[in-house]
């Protein structure tokens, strides 16, 4: 049990046993022991417990009486029938501690440990410092507690305290007697931690409470709010690690924020103040007799939270009055304004009384029924008081023989008959005041009639009689009970008192079953104050808000905007979002930034461009969370299509390149799907589509490729092409909206209907051109018309579509000349770009105006092959972008047929110009990522296969090694190997080596026995046939090829293959006579050995093939390259160590040797790696550091 103030929270004097049984009330709080305030045991246990009216004797001496529960037979294991019963250790050990034998206490505790039999009695007790810190002058008398130091903080039962000890203080707001669990914030009050107060008397409870024996248990909030002082303590005095252990064993709490103790008040001082403060709240105890009949100030005085209420920056005892004197004075003001609305409350019932009293000509007395009233000199009256406290005079007399407190009151709020209250009411107000009350306008309330009592009974006495009914109008609930409300004002006034003290108690779970409670009262409630608590409690209702809940919230507020209007929602909802901008759990803020974008349309559009744009900028910027972040985004986009300031265009412009700059991609996405498109329609609005933002893009994209030459920043390229791309439905929306036939286009009979497949799917729904021009049906009359503009009108006096044909492509084309081919991440984001503008833009548009564009500049044609060697334009990504991005738009049998002419006639003039193959390939490898178009594909290389060129068959044979990889099994049996084989025996031998490549990544990946073998055949004839024995090109392209290769290629096909024919190779490059030939093929046999040293090589292979080319390697390289020989002699060296372990010792698997090997070689690699770094010591640490 805790003990008060601090002290001891265990009572040495019960057992464990004893402490979970439940306290039984006595009469008065007194023990069954001799002593005042002794501690109260269990009837079941009476053996273990001393009778402390004779010191020196032992407990349990006597013998334990059949009934007893706990008697010495049972501990002593059976005794005699003469003998006494064996007294219980337990007993023994409590004897000790209560005489204050604590050095024997201690020996018989060590003696037990040793022994194995550990009493939890001294256990508890001597690992509680608190009952060691004795007091000066306080000598251990028999039975007293107070040696025992802090176990014993109080007098109880009129013990006067002793020296040093501290009284419970008597504010109620002091951390020791302030109810933590009805201000919980979990909502999870549990039954163990209520006192049911109404089931036991006042004074038995007062008992209760300041007996040290029987203190409650520490409840979860007090604990929680001293660990929080304590660890306030640790880090303020420097105990660093104590703190971090003591946060470390508390980790369900935070111990940076006071709110998440879970308390409604504000943050106590800390514990050295509440230590110096002690001796500030030492209060006598004394009988009173308490006669309430209002408020005083000395009564307020005595009731301020002192400990509460102190700063903790000042410890003057001027600085402390000062505060005291604050605190009392709002408390003042607090009372008087409830009291206030509560007065003109009653007035106003009292009005409407009185008049229908008058109009309906009834006398007082006989609508009420009661007898004449003595003079009020005699009786007293009741008034009520607009703080919800009733007058009422009542005694209080303890009883010393049982303890409890008996009310002999004449309670008129609480016994008084509602017909006798109310006459007596109407003769309380002075007979001016009821002259102009009876002057108002009459009452539509009907009177309440009552059946008069046939008694002869005094006023005084049915008072009497009443006051013995169980009604408690002295508290603020039964304050709120006792009051009816009866008009509407009256209700929100209820409710804007009840509803603080409701909602801390309701679980978190069901909350938002209050919502529209709040949300009622807030709206309809009189005074500014109580609204502004409500909506705080509102925003604050739940600790994490999930999305449902979140949702329910925010469907409140815009119903409440609805409501009140904007200027309300201006002056009271938005300071809610604004002091939870930074708050500590992202759902709250999450919460801030989706009410920003719910609550524009019902905002002052001042404040929309102004306040609540610059609170989502804020957020934008400096919030770290990614669904805070995205939530803003679509407020921003929001607030966009509601804002009309065109000052804040740039400003929106700047929120939005941060926007599709931010690393998290729900941030872009969320940009791409509602910020970007409500932007571009302000945009189009303002005129700035055409002439600002999309120009502004491009030039932004420009000057990153200038800027790129040797490093273009790729992922910013892709942000402003990406933009660009979500764009263009707001243009073409734009062309449709300005068009000549616009004015004619009316929804007249029958509306033609838009194939599914004539826009690419939309993003999102604002990115629809329907949704963007108002209607499926307007769009499909606007592209009929736009369709027969195109093909049989022109475009004559269409500004908007002249400004795409005339300055949109040819920038476009422009920028994709100045693409470096080789990135084939640029290549495919402009090529998806195109596509997206072909297809929004529609077939015809592509044929007319972007293909004869296009084409214009290719210019393909046998007679322009020198010319388009010469400008090179051939050779940039203008091809594989044109390929992938505009003929691939449509899928007609002429626009396939279209794109397989323009793949040959740049394979064709490539060839023939001996210009690099970068573009074709990048056609390749875009087009060959969709299987639809790998049959289109293998056409274009047959075509080449059988072309009359040599130059041209040397290409297609190229072009095989990159389609190989994405075509399915089959038909590389069925169409690419026959090429390869028919070009294998090409008359040409440069065309035989370039089938190389292709064979050799048809070995890495498929897995299909013949094929495989088909191609095993065809390489070994390059390698054995006598005629290729001097093609020191061919030799050098499947030396490349093995490397590239052969770890990813079959195992057998390695082992019985690929390392056999590298020895051959290394063995005949031993006799070559040409230092320079010798050196190449050296090179690349040492880069296919390194290559194939990380894989598995059996011992055999080791011995016999895969060592003697190493040694053969290394004969070359003493000659030729010394520094390539150092790492070879490594490498043999390590492979020869290894061997010569697999001989002497057992085999260890067949894994032994390759791995260790691998093991080696990788560690070798890695440290001449690390060697070669020039780098710091910082730069080195980030190699480690896992890529984002």
């Amino acid at each position: 049990m805790a003990a008060a103030g601090g002290g001891s929270s265990v009572n040495p004097f019960l057992s464990d046993s004893e402490e979970d049984e439940p306290e039984e009330s006595r009469p008065g709080g007194s023990s069954s022991s001799n002593e005042p305030g002794g501690p109260v045991y269990p009837r079941q246990q009476q053996e273990a417990v001393v009778a402390e009216g004779s010191p020196d004797e032992l407990p349990g001496l006597r013998a334990a009486a059949p009934g007893d529960a706990g008697g010495g037979a049972g501990a002593g294991g059976g005794t005699c029938a003469g003998e006494p019963a064996r007294v219980p250790m337990d007993a023994i050990a409590a004897q000790l501690l209560r005489d204050q034998f604590l050095l024997t206490a201690l020996e018989l505790h060590t003696e037990l440990l040793e022994s194995g039999r550990e009493l939890p009695r001294l256990r508890d007790f001597f690992s509680n410092p608190g009952n060691f810190e004795r007091q000066s002058g306080t000598p251990p008398a028999g039975g007293a507690l107070s040696g025992l130091g802090g176990s014993v903080l109080g007098g109880a039962g009129g013990r006067e305290p002793g020296t040093g000890q501290l009284n419970r203080a008597g504010s109620i707001s002091t951390l020791d007697s302030l109810d933590f669990a009805r201000y919980s914030d979990d909502g999870n009050r549990e039954t163990d931690e209520r006192v049911a107060e109404n089931e036991v008397p006042l004074q038995e409870r007062k008992n209760y409470k300041s007996s040290p024996e029987i203190q409650e248990p520490i409840r979860p909030l007090e604990k929680r709010a001293l660990n929080f002082l304590v660890n306030e303590f640790l880090l303020k005095n420097s105990y660093k690690l104590t703190s971090i252990t003591f946060s470390d064993e508390n980790h369900d709490q935070d111990f940076e924020l006071w709110d998440d103790v879970g308390l409604n008040i504000p943050k106590p001082p800390d514990l050295l103040q509440l230590y110096r403060d002690f001796g500030n709240h030492h209060i006598t105890a004394k009988d009173v007799v308490d006669v309430s009949v209002g408020v005083d100030d000395d009564e307020l005085e005595a009731a301020t939270p002192v400990l509460g209420s102190i700063p903790v920056f000042e410890t003057t005892p001027q600085s402390i009055e000062q505060c005291l004197i604050v605190q009392k004075l709002e408390d003042q003001i607090s009372v008087l304004n409830s009291e206030k609305w509560s007065l003109m409350e009653q007035i106003q019932r009292l009005e409407s009384e009185i008049d229908f009293l008058k109009n309906e000509n009834y006398a007082v007395s006989t609508v009420y029924g009661v007898a004449p009233h003595p003079p009020l000199k005699q009786v007293p009256l009741t008034v009520s008081e607009g703080n919800g406290r009733y007058l009422d005079i009542r005694s209080s007399e303890n009883d010393s023989t049982h303890g409890n407190t008996e009310d002999t009151s004449l309670s008129l709020s609480a016994a008084v008959d509602s017909r006798t209250s109310k006459d007596e009411t109407l003769n309380s107000v002075p007979c001016k005041e009821t002259e102009k009350l009876s002057s108002c306008a009459s009452s539509t309330k009907a009177a309440v009639h009552f059946d008069k009592p046939n008694r002869k009974l005094s006023p005084t006495f049915h008072q009497a009689l009443l006051s013995f009914c169980r009604m408690s109008a002295d508290s603020r609930l039964g304050s709120e009970v006792s009051r009816i409300a009866d008009s509407e004002k009256s209700v929100m006034l209820m409710l804007g008192r009840c509803l603080p003290h409701i909602v801390p108690n309701v679980l978190l779970a069901k909350r938002e079953e209050l919502i529209p409670l709040i949300l009622c009262t807030a709206c309809l409630h009189p005074e500014p104050k109580e609204r502004d608590q409500l909506l705080h409690i509102l925003f604050n209702l739940i600790k994490r808000p999930d999305d449902e809940q979140r949702q329910m919230i925010l469907t409140g507020c815009v119903a409440f905007a609805r409501h009140v209007g904007p200027t309300r929602v201006e002056a009271e909802l938005l300071p809610q979002c604004w002091e939870q901008i930074n708050h500590k759990y992202p759902e709250r803020r999450l919460l801030v930034a989706e009410s920003c974008g719910a609550l524009a349309p019902y905002l002052p559009k001042e404040i929309r461009s102004s306040l609540v744009l610059s609170m989502l900028q804020q957020m934008l910027m400096e919030d770290k969370a990614d669904l805070v972040r995205e939530a803003v985004i679509k407020s921003l986009g929001i607030i966009m299509g509601y804002i009309d300031d065109p000052d804040k265009y740039q400003q929106g412009f700047e929120l939005l390149l941060s926007a599709l700059g931010d690393p998290s991609e729900r941030v872009v996405s969320a940009t791409h799907q509602v910020f970007l498109p409500a932007y571009a329609a302000w945009t189009t609005e303002l005129g700035n589509l055409q002439f600002h933002l999309i120009p502004t893009l491009l030039n932004k994209i420009e000057k990153l490729l200038r800027e790129g030459e040797h490093g273009l920043d790729e992922h910013k390229l892709h942000m402003y092409l990406s933009a660009l791309q979500s764009l263009i439905p707001s243009l073409f929306a734009l062309v449709l909206q300005n068009a000549p036939f616009t004015s004619k286009a009316k929804l007249q009979g029958e509306v033609p209907q838009i194939e599914v497949t004539r826009f690419p799917r939309p993003v999102s729904p604002l990115q629809d051109v329907a949704i963007i021009i108002g209607s499926r049906e307007q769009l499909a009359v606007l592209l009929q018309l736009y369709d027969y503009q195109l093909e049989h009108e022109g475009t004559t006096g269409w500004e908007t579509l002249l400004w795409v044909v005339n300055q949109l492509l040819p920038q476009l084309i422009e920028i994709v000349g100045k693409i470096n081919v080789a990135s084939t991440a640029c290549v495919h984001e402009f090529s998806r770009f195109f596509w997206r503008l072909c297809r929004t833009f529609g077939k015809i548009f592509t044929n007319t105006k972007v293909k004869p564009q296009f084409q214009e500049i290719l210019r393909l044609s046998e007679e322009n092959i020198d010319s388009a060697a010469d400008n090179g334009v051939l050779t940039k990504a203008t091809v594989p972008i044109y390929a992938t991005g505009v003929l691939t738009c449509y899928i007609q049998e002429e626009d396939r047929k279209l794109l397989v002419g323009f793949l040959e006639d740049v394979m064709t003039m490539l060839s023939l110009s001996h210009a690099p193959l970068d573009s074709l390939k990048a056609s390749f490898v875009e087009l060959g990522a969709n299987p639809a178009y790998h049959e289109l594909l293998l056409t274009v290389l047959w075509y080449g296969v059988v072309h009359t060129s040599a130059l041209v068959r040397c290409t297609a044979a190229r072009m095989f090694e990159l389609l190989v990889k994405g075509v399915h099994e089959t038909l590389v049996a069925q169409r690419v190997v026959p090429a390869l084989i028919t070009l294998s025996s090409d008359p040409e031998i440069s065309v035989r080596i370039s089938t190389i490549p292709a064979f050799g990544t048809i070995m890495e990946t498929v897995t299909q026995r013949e094929l495989l073998e088909r191609v095993k055949m065809q390489l070994a004839s390059f390698l054995e046939d006598p005629q290729y024995q001097d093609q020191h090109s061919l030799h050098t392209e499947i030396i490349k090829t093995f490397g590239r290769v052969g770890p990813n290629a079959e195992p057998r096909f390695r082992d019985e293959f690929v390392i056999p024919h590298l020895l051959k190779l290394a063995l005949v490059n031993n006799q070559q006579s040409v230092d320079s030939k010798r050196l190449d093929i050296a090179t690349h046999l040492f880069e296919a050995y390194s290559a194939l040293s990380c894989c598995f090589i059996s011992e055999d292979l080791m011995v016999n093939h895969f060592l003697p080319g190493l040694k053969c390697l290394r004969t070359d390289m003493e000659h030729l390259s010394p520094e390539h020989e150092v790492i070879l002699s490594s490498m043999i060296k390590e492979c020869e160590q290894k061997v010569e372990n697999r001989t002497v010792q057992e085999p260890q698997g067949s894994m032994s040797i390759a791995a260790s090997l691998v093991s080696e070689d990788t560690k070798t690699k890695f440290l001449n790696k690390m060697g070669q770094l020039t780098t710091s010591g910082a730069m080195l640490a980030n190699v480690f550091q896992r890529k984002k």
